[in-house]
């Protein structure tokens, strides 16, 4: 990853942005076929094909077959553990999807930082001062104004896409938790592998034969999410995370638009308050901790 930002030129930077913004819209690719392919396959289904799949493009893409090594682990139980995180927060996403607009899903999955910021001061040490956690506060009330519970019985599409944001904030956590000793090409392999075998007894009985045309779509899912990962760690190598971090909300753009052209979904007003609280709030966080740790305070 690289350093300081006044090491890093300015074409470096851009190219990294532009990076960012390709795997904002490769996430949002990988969601969106995932709901189109819930209309016709189990969820779970959908969730093991994109993560065996995941598997073999990230092992193409690494060559692993002349350089094994480069995905050993020095932690394998905490592999693990990071990898049912993953593969809990895909599944769970998944099935949500098949209630929610791709932006209502987006827009409170985006509550994962806000998450990761609480649970980091007990979880990892790090220190959270009032000006985070008000952040915090401001961010969840805006998944409030996306979900609006009490106005009516809570659907179990934002129960389902609740956990799963709460299953990818114990993802990021390990995640961050584990990049100082293991290698990155690891990590993205073996979040693919153990959702891969993880799943696998319990998609394997609920298996359907897809029709012919769905069978590229089930192919790409692995594509968008195995290359995604890899676009996001090649923008991280040459360009500053600070620059890096607010560009991922590009993501909520993309689902828009893919949900309006796809399905014919307008977000409504609740959705778009609340995605803009929960995004204002995750970006001050990224202000906020990267002037702390300018400061030498983070």
């Amino acid at each position: 990853m690289s350093g300081s930002g006044s090491a890093v030129p300015p074409s470096a930077n851009l190219q990294g942005i532009f990076l960012m913004t390709v795997t904002g819209a490769m996430f949002a690719c990988l969601d969106t076929t995932a709901k189109f392919l819930g209309q016709y396959l189990p969820p779970i289904e959908v969730a093991w094909v994109r993560f065996v799949t995941h598997v073999i493009f990230v092992a193409i893409l690494l060559r692993l077959w002349h350089n094994p090594v480069v995905i050993k682990t020095r932690r394998p139980m905490l592999q693990i553990l990071r990898g049912v995180f993953m593969f809990s927060t895909t599944t769970l996403n998944f099935a949500a999807l098949q209630y929610l607009q791709l932006a209502e899903a987006v827009s409170i999955m985006f509550a994962a930082p806000l998450l990761v910021t609480a649970l980091a001061g007990p979880l990892l040490g790090e220190h959270v001062g009032p000006r985070r956690w008000t952040a915090v506060v401001i961010g969840f009330c805006g998944v409030l104004v996306i979900t609006q519970p009490g106005f009516e019985k809570l659907h179990i599409g934002v129960i389902l896409s609740l956990l799963s944001m709460v299953a990818l904030a114990g993802y990021t956590l390990m995640t961050r938790y584990l990049g100082a000793t293991e290698t990155t090409q690891g990590l993205i392999f073996y979040s693919g592998a153990v959702g891969a075998v993880g799943l696998a007894p319990l998609a394997l009985p609920q298996l359907q034969w897809p029709e012919g045309w769905l069978v590229p779509l089930l192919l790409a899912t692995g594509a968008f999410g195995g290359f995604g990962h890899f676009l996001l760690i090649k923008a991280h190598k040459i360009a500053t995370a600070s620059t890096l971090a607010p560009f991922i909300y590009t993501q909520m753009l993309w689902m828009i638009l893919f949900g309006y052209l796809v399905f014919g979904d307008v977000p409504g007003p609740a959705t778009l308050i609340g995605a803009s609280i929960v995004v204002g709030s995750g970006l001050y966080l990224l202000h906020r901790e990267h002037r702390l740790r300018r400061m030498g305070r983070l």
